[in-house]
């Protein structure tokens, strides 16, 4: 009974410092992530980058540049904004952020296409913004593939060829491609689930290290662990299980929003929602606990080099994300991530191996400005 006491006595005291004392708390585990899940649920609505300004240098100026032309202003992710007298000019839009891409039709390309020789079409893009010319070149790409492919296809119908042997010859393969998890391709499904965690994570990580940090500016560490009566796991326990229950409310907020309103897919089901959850906020927690006083997800990690792939296993986002993929979005057993669900909870228990060491900061630390 003792010990329930002293754990709901700091339980009141952290409260009132979240409440009252420092506001801090309120705008970073409330107001803050309200913020963030608006910005990026709304900035990637669409799913796509859609409609990005490219322009058309066309020197062939024939009924087939032009068809090419209308073909891709109707592309969904690409709009047709300029149409340049030359090269130069072009390019020079492209450098002062005009356009993503332009693509330049030389004079006679129909004519070539007509005779049966390969004319040379050729496109440009920037890839300042990674996303737009990746997928300001796919379109690209596709209308130079279409206009080859239509001009073949008139070839080989007037020389006879039946539909079969036409469609042989244009696609020797045929392509049957799948995209598991997130079929419409959604940058939003793919971007949100990491960017918006990912943040909340270092969040919860750093105010569990600044809410300790504050008790050694301000010397409240004494009287905390007195309210504890000395027993620094009743007072860890007591002054974070306040972050915990806050931060979870958040993000179930979060979760309850991206995929019951925003229907985002989930085909693991609501326990690995929550038991991924769980996980996430005590590993961050004891993460930022372990790292203070320890002081005193673009680009994938196969594509790293040894020694930042090495690193990347020292953070939870790493381990979150695995499991996230694996048991949430895909709907695997957690038996094929294990490893990366042990790691979250050797990086919840991190703080057991430094309560001492937080014990004794608390009682002889002197903070000097």
């Amino acid at each position: 009974m003792k010990y329930i006491s002293q754990f709901f006595d700091i339980v009141l005291r952290e409260l009132n410092i979240i409440v009252r004392k420092n506001r801090i708390y309120g705008f970073c585990m409330v107001v803050f992530p309200v913020l963030l899940v608006v910005f990026f649920t709304t900035m990637l609505d669409d799913g796509l980058p859609q409609d990005l300004p490219i322009g058309v240098v066309d020197h062939d100026n024939s009924a087939t540049s032009r068809s090419l032309i209308r073909n891709l202003d109707a592309m969904q992710n690409s709009r047709v904004v300029y149409r340049f007298a030359s090269v130069t000019e072009a390019r020079n839009a492209m450098q002062e952020g005009k356009v993503f891409a332009y693509l330049y039709i030389p004079e006679g390309t129909a004519a070539k296409l007509m005779a049966g020789r390969q004319p040379d079409i050729s496109y440009y893009y920037t890839m300042t913004c990674m996303t737009a010319g990746s997928m300001a070149s796919k379109d690209l790409k596709t209308i130079s593939m279409l206009g080859s492919a239509a001009v073949g296809q008139a070839t080989l119908s007037a020389k006879g060829a039946t539909k079969e042997q036409i469609r042989t010859a244009l696609q020797a393969v045929t392509i049957d491609a799948h995209m598991i998890a997130n079929p419409q391709g959604s940058y939003n499904y793919s971007l949100t689930t990491v960017f918006v965690p990912g943040i909340l994570m270092l969040f919860m990580a750093l105010l569990s290290a600044y809410a300790l940090g504050m008790e050694m500016k301000f010397d409240s560490g004494k009287e905390w662990l007195a309210r504890a009566g000395n027993n620094i796991l009743v007072a860890i326990l007591g002054k974070y299980i306040v972050h915990a229950l806050v931060f979870l409310l958040v993000i179930f907020s979060y979760q309850y929003y991206i995929f019951n309103v925003l229907h985002f897919p989930h085909l693991g089901g609501v326990w690995s929602i929550v038991r991924l959850t769980l996980l996430q906020v005590a590993a961050s927690i004891g993460f930022g606990i372990f790292a203070i006083s320890m002081c005193g997800s673009a680009f994938p990690v196969a594509g790293m080099d040894p020694p930042l792939q090495a690193m990347s296993w020292l953070f939870p986002l790493r381990h979150y994300w695995m499991l996230y993929q694996a048991t949430v979005l895909n709907g695997f057993p957690v038996i094929d991530v294990w490893f990366h669900l042990v790691a979250l909870v050797a990086f919840t228990l991190l703080p057991w191996f430094v309560l001492r060491k937080v014990k004794i900061a608390m009682l002889n630390y002197v903070y000097i400005p």
